[in-house]
């Protein structure tokens, strides 16, 4: 029999959610974590899905990862992943179509990527994650061609994954600053048959907190930059990331939420790049633009 605990959580427990396999000894759950009302950004759930009746400890160890009281029910006779798989529906974003395991039919012509549901960040459920995909369509569409990528706080590698369909000529790097984040990023390339490596098409996956890594200082300067994490963290690295970004580059930054949207642009307009796009909704994504130096003037 199959059991599913529910509790409440910010989003901040939310994006803290560790692997199971951190906390639980032997048969640990599945962990999902989902924001069931967009219009209440700091208002998460964090679901476990367990194989068998959780013990008064896995209770504790539950308790300690949110912050509203725990609820148990019992599922009945059924796989507890494919549990807490079966709620998530496919995302359209753009060409990109992506799904779990459960989902594998696609529409004709999408770009698909399946990624599993039990990963918190980076499944293109939330409006971030999808806004991006969204955002680096139309690009594409608009004509832009890129060749050296770089997909900063990487989560699942989705955005990566998606980069390299679009120009599958560029070279791309994703970091984030969670190990466990790049090995599951290098699982989900594995799954979607994403080439990993130095080369044109591949994805390198390395650890970085920022740009701090001897990896992105290689690959520098960079003509398309990904970014979806939090405002907090893309104001900081403003002057990092314009020193990497190269003339007449291409910045995408998400995870900010609507109110928090003029501060960010300022932080970076203030280093001479320019907004170009505000997305709509809650949780906007910010497409900006290195300017291209000035020609010399012509000689008298």
């Amino acid at each position: 029999m199959s059991w599913r605990v529910t509790l409440a959580c910010s989003r901040a427990q939310a994006e803290a959610l560790p692997e199971a396999g951190e906390l639980f000894a032997g048969d640990a759950p599945a962990l999902v974590a989902d924001e069931p009302d967009p219009g209440r950004p700091d208002e998460w759930l964090i679901h476990a899905y367990f194989d068998h009746e959780p013990t008064a400890d896995e209770l504790t160890l539950l308790s300690t990862l949110g912050s509203g009281d725990l609820h148990a029910e019992q599922l009945g006779e059924s796989d507890w992943v494919t549990m807490s798989q079966s709620g998530l529906q496919p995302i359209r974003a753009g060409r990109f179509f992506v799904h779990t395991p459960m989902y594998r039919s696609r529409p004709p012509s999408a770009i698909a990527f399946e990624i599993d549901a039990g990963l918190a960040f980076g499944t293109g459920q939330h409006a971030t994650t999808a806004g991006c995909l969204e955002a680096l369509d139309a690009l594409e569409r608009e004509g832009a061609s890129f060749a050296n990528i770089a997909d900063i706080g990487t989560g699942t590698g989705l955005l990566a994954f998606a980069a390299l369909a679009l120009w599958p000529d560029a070279k791309c790097i994703a970091t984030d600053i969670d190990p466990v984040a790049v090995e599951v990023a290098r699982d989900n390339a594995t799954i979607n048959k994403v080439a990993v490596g130095h080369g044109a098409g591949h994805v390198l996956l390395a650890q970085a907190d920022g740009i701090d890594s001897p990896l992105l200082a290689a690959r520098a300067p960079f003509d398309l930059i990904i970014a979806n994490i939090l405002a907090g963290p893309l104001i900081a690295l403003a002057p990092d990331f314009a020193n990497v970004l190269a003339p007449g580059g291409t910045l995408i930054m998400a995870g900010l939420l609507d109110t928090q949207a003029r501060a960010t642009a300022t932080a970076y307009e203030a280093l001479g790049i320019t907004l170009v796009r505000h997305g709509p909704g809650e949780w906007p994504v910010l497409v900006l633009r290195q300017p291209r130096p000035s020609p010399p003037a012509a000689a008298a």
